[in-house]
């Protein structure tokens, strides 16, 4: 099978914990203990989330020089492949030698008229206490909401439209070469209004999940696995009665509301897929990927289901 995997953020770094080189890699050492038995098996594309490296990148970069600060697209770039180096080389310890990897940095195109610029919605960064948000919101300009008991900052967050490189992913895959892509949902980029086909890069960060939903469609993936900090999707999540969803037609479930900060997306993306492909998404943890694979474990959505089934 083609099988894409999206790393959730807490696969890099678990919420609270330090944003060190050391903490991550131990996280993605974790990550590719999961990973390594699909990619024994079948063909793999990893994408990622880079919320707070960008985030870091960009609080380093203000301390720095403020008025030379680099921009979110160019930071996204960054990350990607500080990311991906790590996953290449975690995973690649556990795999014979003879298994390519490549990570390739990507474009993915937005569109300026997006109604997101209006309203940031995407928390990037570190988590910060009120009075600390403030001041840096008042010094540098930024947005933040609350996330949970604290505050984050907030930036865009436009649909993506395209992936720029998938021919070269496509190349990779039908070459055997296990491919880390679109990490942190792709480095935001817009054609220039009024240019013809210049391309500039914008300061947002896309939807990582619906950006792997439109990788794994682009590509014609078997199987979209969306890998976060919970076994499954969850009706009533954090009630005494909370149920545990193990397969769902995309239509039904919709007749459910979950978390916009954190399942909803994945939920949305998982539909999305599962209706315009008619292949299944899964969503559950890296530790059950395998499990998630042999359609025991995690949340599977598909048309083929005709209704919801509890675990």
């Amino acid at each position: 099978m083609r099988i894409v995997v999206a790393l959730g953020g807490n696969a890099l770094l678990k919420r609270g914990e330090p944003m060190t080189a050391e903490v991550q890699r131990a996280n993605v050492r974790i990550a590719a203990q999961a990973l390594a038995p699909i990619a024994e098996e079948h063909e793999l594309v990893i994408s990622h989330g880079n919320g707070p490296q960008v985030g870091l990148l960009a609080l380093q970069g203000a301390a720095y020089k403020p008025d030379e600060a680099y921009p979110l697209d160019v930071l996204g770039a960054e990350t990607e492949g500080m990311i991906g180096y790590m996953i290449e080389q975690e995973l690649g310890n556990l795999l014979p030698f003879e298994v390519p990897f490549a990570t390739l940095l990507t474009m993915v195109e937005v569109d300026g008229a997006d109604p997101a610029f209006e309203n940031p919605t995407k928390f990037v960064g570190p988590v910060y206490d009120k009075l600390e948000a403030d001041r840096i919101g008042t010094e540098k300009g930024w947005t933040f909401k609350q996330d949970g008991a604290k505050w984050r900052r907030v930036v865009p967050s436009p649909i993506p439209k395209r992936i720029f490189e998938i021919r070269p992913i496509r190349w990779l895959l039908d070459h055997k070469t296990i491919v880390i892509c679109a990490g942190g949902g792709g480095i935001p980029t817009m054609y220039e209004a009024g240019k013809d086909r210049h391309l500039v890069g914008v300061e947002a960060v896309i939807d990582k999940d619906l950006c792997s939903e439109l990788l794994a469609r682009d590509l014609q993936a078997d199987l979209l696995i969306m890998a976060t900090d919970a076994s499954a999707v969850f009706v009533g999540w954090g009630k005494p009665d909370a149920k545990a969803i193990h397969k769902a037609n995309p239509a039904a479930l919709g007749q459910y509301e979950f978390p916009a900060g954190s399942m909803g997306p994945k939920v949305d993306a998982a539909c999305q897929f599962a209706m315009a492909t008619s292949r299944t998404a899964a969503i559950g943890t890296l530790a059950d990927i395998p499990d998630i694979v042999r359609g025991r474990k995690g949340t599977l959505i598909s048309t083929e289901f005709s209704d919801l089934t509890w675990h």
